[in-house]
C-alpha cells in the first residue's frame, strides 16, 4: 500500500536530513542504518521500499495555461481604466468609440503576452539531467534497472562517462574522479576515496560521495544510494528554485508604480471635473461621462508599453550582436541599472583551460606564455625565450611530465580540446610548447589514485634503457626522493628550498605537482612500492585557469562606471583570491574574502552588514549563493548574478538579472537566467551593462516625450469642463493621437545612439524615478504650449464659422504637429537641439516623421476615418497655422532647456 502525499514528504525530509550527513558516517554505518549489506538488497525489498519512498525522480513544477498567463497581461490599473471606459462607451450606446478603445486594451495584453515568452523551464532542465539507468545489485547479481527504481541501501556501481543515479556513499574506490563543476562549481574532477570526512565538510569536500547528476571523469566505483528524488542534492536545489522568489527588473517596478501613481491622479482629475461640471456648468450625465471618458483616455500613456517593448525588442538584437542572448525582455534593461556583479570564476572569469605558468627546477625559475591548450607559447627565463638544448634539468622534466600522461590535444576547427584530464592536456600543451616528441615507449603503469596523489609509469627510452617517471604531489613525491637534478648532474635533495618554493606557488593560486624519475634496470614490470624510495627529484610545474585578459579590461570598466565586481565560487579560498587579484577585483589591493564555512556561522543581519566589503566568496553552496544575492538586495543593490552550474540556479533566479554560460552552463542554468552569455566571457557581461544603459535613457527619452501628449490632451479636455464650452476633442480622437504619435515618433528616439561618457558615469540609483523631478516643469511647460496650441487652432476654427468636426480635426492636427516638433527637443535632453545635429545621426526620426504625416492625412481625408473618429478634412490654411505654432513651440521649449542648463538642472 503506497503513502499518502503527507507521509511521503515526511520521508523525504526524514532522508534528506540521513542523507545530509552520509559523508561523515563510515561505510559499516551507513550500510547498518539502510538496513542493506555489500551484496545489496532482495528485490521484494527494493519493491517495498519504492512504495514507501517513491519514484526516484524529481516531481514536474506547475506551469500556467496559455489562457491564464494571457489574461494575468490585464492585471494593470491603467488597463482596468481603459476596460472601464469601454464598458461606459458601450452603455451609452457608442460603439464605434467602445470597440478602438477596447482593442487598445487588447492589443497592449497582446503585446505583453508575446513579450512574456516560452514559460520557465529551470525545473524540467533540472530533471533531464538525472540518469535513465543504473548497474544494481540485487538478490547478489548485478543488473541494470531504470534508474526510476532506484532505492535508499540499493548498492550500485558506476563507470568512466556514467551519470550519477542518486547520492550514493561510496564502498570501492579505482581511480574514482568525478566531475561535480554543475554542483560545487570545481575547475577539475574531484578525486573520491571511501574514507568518511568531517560532518561540516562542505559539498566540494565530500569525498566519500557523489551525487545524482554529476559524471564520472574516470576509473570505476561502488556505493551505496543514501538518497534518491527530492532528498538527492539536486532535489534540494530544485526546491531552492520553486521556493526562490523572482525579483522584478528596476524597470518593472518604476513604470508599475508610475501607472499607480497615474491611475490616481486620473481618477482624482476626474472626479474633480465631474463635480465642476455638474455643480458649475450643469452638465448632462451623458456629457460628464463623456468628458471623464475623455480625460483617462487622454491622460494614459496607451503608446507606452508599445515603445518600452520596442526599445527592448531592438536591444536584444543589439545584445545577441555582441554574444548577449536575452531570454526575458525586461532583462536587456534591468543590466543598465546594476551596480553589482557576482560573477562566477571558472569559464566566466577565466579560460576553464588549465595552463602551465611556470616550471621551477633547481637551478632556475622558468615563466611560460600562452594559454589554454593550443599549443603555441614559449618557455623563458627573465622574458627571453629560451630552448632545451642547454638546460637538461627543464628537458627531464617536461619529459616526466609527457610521459606520466594519458591525454591527447585535438585540434577542432582551431579551437583545441583536451581529450582526458585537463591537467594532463596542461602538461601534454607544455610539452607542445617546448618542442618535445614522445622519446620514449610506455612498457607499464600505476594509476594514479587518490590514496598515493601519483601516478608512474615505466618507460624504454630508444636505446634500450628504461625509466621510472612520476608525476603527482609534491610531498608525495619528495617523501620518497634522495637527491635532485641540477644541470644534469644529481646532487642531494633540498627540502627546504622546494617547501619555500611550493608555498610560493600556492600562494599565486597555482596547482603544483611534480616530477621525479629513477633508472629502472631491465624492470618489465611496475609496481606502487617501486616508487616508494630512491627517486630522482626534477622540479614542480605550476598550473592555473588563467585570467581572460578582456576580462580583466572589462572588470576595469566597470569600475570606472561605478559597478562593484564580486567573485563567487565553489574553488578553494587561495585559488580565488590569487585570481581575483589578478584580475583587479577589489578596491583596496588584497581582496577580503570570506568561505562557504564562514557564512554558515554567520547570521543574515551581520552578512547584511559585511556583504558590500567582501569581494571572494570561496567554497559556497547554493544556499550560500542565494543568501549572498538576497543580502546584497536587502541593502538596497541591483544584483547580477552569473553562473553556469545546477547550483547556480537559485541564485539566478533571485537575483534582478540572471546571466547564464551558453557554452558550458547547463541548461537549468540558461533555463534560470534572463540573458544567456555566448561566448561565456565576462566582458560580454559589460558590453551588454553598456547596451542596457543606453536602452534605458532611449526608454526615458520616450516616456518624457510622450507624456506632453497625454497632458496637453487632459489640459484641453480640463479646460473645456472647467469653462463649460464644448469639448474640443472626441475621446476617440485622443486615443488616435496617443497611438499614432506612439507608434511614431515616440518609436524614433528607441533608435538614438548612446551619449558621450555612458560607462563613465555611476549607476542610477535602483529608487530614481522614471519621471525626475526637474522633469516635471518641462512636461508641464510643453503640455500648456501644446494644449494651448490645439486650444487656440479650435476656437480660431469655430470663430470663423467652421463646423465642430472641422475645427476637433483642426485641434487633433495641432497635437500630432505639436509633438513633432517637440520630437526634435527631446533628442538631446541635456544639450541644445538647436544645431545641424538635431536633424543628422538617427534617419529614423525623418522615417517616422513620414509616417505621422501619411497616418495625419488618412485620418483627416478618408472618409470612414471620418466616421469611425468623427473626423473631417481640413483646409491649406489649417495646415499652416499648424506649422506656424509647431515652431514657436519648438524654439519657446529650446529657450527653457537653454534656461534650465544655465541653472543646473
Amino acid at each position: 500500500m503506497t503513502r499518502g502525499p503527507d507521509a511521503v514528504a515526511q520521508r523525504a525530509v526524514e532522508e534528506s536530513e540521513f542523507a545530509g550527513l552520509a559523508h561523515a558516517r563510515s561505510r559499516a554505518d551507513i550500510l547498518a542504518a539502510l538496513r542493506t549489506t555489500a551484496a545489496g538488497l532482495q528485490s521484494a525489498d527494493a519493491q517495498a521500499r519504492l512504495a514507501e519512498t517513491g519514484p526516484n525522480r524529481l516531481p514536474a513544477p506547475p506551469h500556467r495555461s496559455p489562457l491564464v498567463r494571457f489574461l494575468a497581461q490585464f492585471n494593470n490599473v491603467l488597463i482596468y481604466i481603459l476596460i472601464a471606459a469601454a464598458v461606459l462607451k458601450a452603455i451609452l450606446g457608442g460603439w464605434v468609440d467602445a470597440a478602438v478603445i477596447a482593442a487598445a486594451a487588447i492589443l497592449n495584453s497582446v503585446v505583453g503576452y508575446l513579450q512574456e515568452g516560452k514559460a520557465e523551464k529551470a525545473l524540467d532542465s533540472i530533471r533531464e539531467m538525472l540518469s535513465v539507468s543504473a548497474r544494481v545489485r540485487r538478490d547478489g547479481q548485478w543488473t541494470n534497472v531504470d534508474a526510476e527504481t532506484l532505492v535508499p541501501g540499493d548498492v550500485v556501481r558506476i563507470g568512466s562517462g556514467d551519470r550519477i543515479p542518486a547520492d550514493l556513499r561510496l564502498l570501492e574506490v579505482n581511480n574514482l574522479r568525478v566531475e561535480e563543476s554543475a554542483l560545487t562549481g570545481e575547475s577539475v574532477p574531484a578525486v573520491k576515496s571511501v574514507t568518511h570526512v568531517e560532518s561540516d565538510a562542505g559539498l566540494g569536500d565530500r569525498t566519500s560521495m557523489v551525487y545524482s547528476g554529476t559524471i564520472v571523469a574516470a576509473g570505476t566505483g561502488v556505493g551505496v544510494v543514501t538518497a534518491t528524488g527530492t532528498a538527492t542534492e539536486i532535489g534540494r536545489i530544485q526546491t531552492l528554485i520553486s521556493e526562490v522568489e523572482g525579483i522584478d527588473t528596476p524597470l518593472t517596478r518604476k513604470l508599475e508604480q508610475f501607472g499607480r501613481q497615474l491611475s490616481v491622479l486620473i481618477l482624482a482629475m476626474a472626479a474633480v471635473m465631474l463635480v465642476i461640471g455638474r455643480v458649475f456648468h450643469e452638465f448632462t450625465v451623458d456629457e460628464l461621462i463623456s468628458a471623464a471618458i475623455g480625460f483617462a483616455v487622454a491622460a494614459i500613456p496607451e503608446g507606452l508599453p508599445a515603445v518600452v517593448t520596442v526599445t527592448l525588442a531592438l536591444g536584444v538584437q543589439q545584445m545577441a550582436r555582441r554574444n548577449a542572448i536575452t531570454r526575458k525582455l525586461p532583462a536587456v534593461e534591468a543590466l543598465g541599472s546594476v551596480n553589482v556583479i557576482c560573477s562566477d570564476k571558472t569559464g566566466t572569469l577565466t579560460q576553464n583551460e588549465m595552463t602551465v605558468r611556470t616550471v621551477v627546477t633547481a637551478r632556475h625559475h622558468y615563466s611560460v606564455t600562452g594559454a589554454g591548450y593550443a599549443p603555441h607559447g614559449e618557455i623563458e627565463i627573465d622574458g627571453t625565450a629560451t630552448g632545451l638544448d642547454s638546460h637538461p634539468d627543464l628537458t627531464a622534466v617536461v619529459v616526466a611530465m609527457s610521459l606520466c600522461n594519458d591525454s591527447r590535444l585535438v585540434d577542432t576547427d582551431g579551437h583545441w580540446r583536451v581529450v582526458g584530464e585537463p591537467t594532463e592536456g596542461a602538461l601534454r600543451a607544455l610539452a607542445h610548447k617546448a618542442g618535445v616528441e614522445q622519446p620514449m615507449r610506455r612498457r607499464a603503469e600505476v594509476p594514479f589514485e587518490s590514496a598515493h596523489k601519483f601516478m608512474v609509469t615505466l618507460d624504454e627510452a630508444p636505446d634500450g634503457q628504461r625509466w621510472l617517471h612520476v608525476k603527482g604531489a609534491p610531498d608525495r613525491l619528495l617523501d620518497r626522493s634522495t637527491t635532485q637534478l641540477r644541470a644534469g648532474v644529481a646532487e642531494p635533495l633540498d627540502r627546504d628550498f622546494w617547501h619555500a618554493r611550493v608555498d610560493e606557488l600556492s600562494h599565486q593560486g597555482l596547482r603544483v605537482l611534480a616530477a621525479a624519475r629513477r633508472p629502472a634496470g631491465g624492470a618489465d614490470s611496475v609496481a606502487i612500492e617501486d616508487a616508494d624510495t630512491g627517486l630522482e627529484f626534477l622540479g614542480v610545474v605550476g598550473i592555473v585557469d588563467p585570467p581572460r585578459p578582456e576580462a580583466i579590461d572589462a572588470i576595469a570598466n566597470c569600475h570606472s562606471a561605478g559597478i562593484r565586481v564580486k567573485m563567487i565560487t565553489g574553488d578553494h579560498v587561495g585559488t580565488a583570491k590569487a585570481i581575483a587579484r589578478e584580475m583587479g577585483i577589489g578596491t583596496k589591493g588584497e581582496p577580503s574574502a570570506l568561505t562557504g564555512a564562514d557564512l554558515q556561522g554567520m547570521s543574515q543581519p551581520r552578512l547584511r552588514e559585511v556583504v558590500g566589503e567582501v569581494d571572494v566568496f570561496a567554497r559556497t553552496s547554493p544556499e550560500h549563493k542565494l543568501r549572498i544575492v538576497s543580502a546584497l538586495q536587502a541593502e538596497g543593490d541591483v544584483v547580477a548574478m552569473t553562473g553556469d552550474g545546477v547550483n547556480d540556479a537559485p541564485a539566478l533566479t533571485r537575483a534582478d538579472i540572471g546571466v547564464a554560460m551558453g557554452v558550458k552552463g547547463t541548461e537549468a542554468t540558461k533555463e534560470a537566467a534572463g540573458i544567456v552569455l555566448a561566448d561565456d566571457n565576462f566582458a560580454t557581461i559589460e558590453r551588454a551593462v553598456e547596451e542596457g544603459r543606453r536602452i534605458y535613457d532611449n526608454i526615458r527619452k520616450s516616456v518624457l516625450f510622450l507624456l506632453p501628449t497625454n497632458g496637453s490632451q487632459s489640459l484641453v479636455i480640463l479646460v473645456a469642463v472647467l469653462f463649460g464650452f464644448a469639448l474640443p476633442l472626441q475621446p476617440v480622437q485622443i486615443l488616435w493621437v496617443n497611438l499614432v504619435t506612439g507608434v511614431t515618433l515616440a518609436l524614433a528616439l528607441v533608435f538614438e545612439k548612446a551619449e558621450d561618457g555612458l560607462m563613465t558615469r555611476p549607476p542610477r540609483p535602483a529608487t530614481q524615478p522614471v519621471v525626475r523631478l526637474a522633469d516635471v516643469s518641462m512636461i508641464a511647460l510643453v503640455s500648456v504650449l501644446v494644449a494651448g496650441a490645439a486650444l487656440a487652432i479650435f476656437f480660431i476654427g469655430r470663430a470663423n464659422g467652421y463646423p465642430l468636426a472641422v475645427a476637433q480635426t483642426a485641434a487633433v492636427n495641432m497635437l500630432a504637429m505639436g509633438q513633432l516638433a517637440y520630437l526634435l527637443n527631446c533628442r538631446f535632453v541635456s544639450r541644445s537641439s538647436l544645431r545641424p545635429a538635431a536633424l543628422r545621426g538617427n534617419p529614423w526620426v525623418w522615417r517616422m516623421a513620414a509616417a505621422l504625416l501619411a497616418l495625419q492625412l488618412l485620418f483627416i481625408y478618408t472618409p470612414f476615418m471620418n466616421t469611425w473618429f468623427h473626423s473631417a478634412p481640413i483646409t491649406l490654411l489649417g495646415w499652416s497655422v499648424a506649422l506656424g505654432f509647431s515652431v514657436l513651440i519648438f524654439l519657446t521649449v529650446e529657450a527653457a532647456k537653454a534656461i534650465g542648463l544655465r541653472l543646473g538642472y
